[in-house]
């Protein structure tokens, strides 16, 4: 019996849900450096459009990106739920991310995750890992390398 409730601990993962709009995405907590109030953002010239600018948190220059936009939503309305996420998928990169609201964190089972289709449209799933389900309903899993990763820029 206590094999089993082992197993099924190491098969949850955890993750940060936050809302984009009215829809809610989970982001794996493991890439999770820090979460920020808003703050001033420093313009870079020549940037892509969904990169605002820069953060300095620390001491650490961070490029600040906006997730609205990336997604080709409207652009961000600051509200005093905005919140930064500092990402850190290597050790030595961090990128923040802009979200309208930090939710929770909540724990989702392997199992209780449907997979991407392979037939569906890859220009909209290219950022998602997933669709949790979870007892407050559906959660988009983000796929942060996707993401923040801007596969047109390599390609040039």
């Amino acid at each position: 019996m206590s094999e089993t409730v082992a197993n099924n601990i190491n098969e949850a993962k955890q993750y940060i849900v936050v809302n984009i709009g009215s829809e809610r995405y989970g982001i794996d907590i493991q890439y999770v450096d820090n979460i920020v109030r808003m703050q001033r953002i420093t313009r870079i010239p020549k940037a892509q459009d969904y990169f605002p600018g820069v953060i300095n948190i620390r001491g650490e220059i961070i490029p600040v990106m906006s997730l609205r936009v990336r997604f080709g939503l409207e652009p961000d309305v600051i509200t005093s739920a905005t919140r930064i996420l500092i990402i850190k998928i290597e050790p030595q990169a961090a990128v923040g991310i802009i979200v309208d609201e930090v939710k929770n964190v909540v724990s989702i089972d392997e199992e209780m995750i449907d997979r991407v289709s392979s037939n569906t449209d890859p220009e909209k799933t290219q950022y998602m890992n997933g669709v949790g389900k979870h007892e407050e309903g559906l959660v988009t899993l983000l796929n942060l390398q996707n993401v923040i990763v801007d596969k047109d820029a390599q390609d040039k």
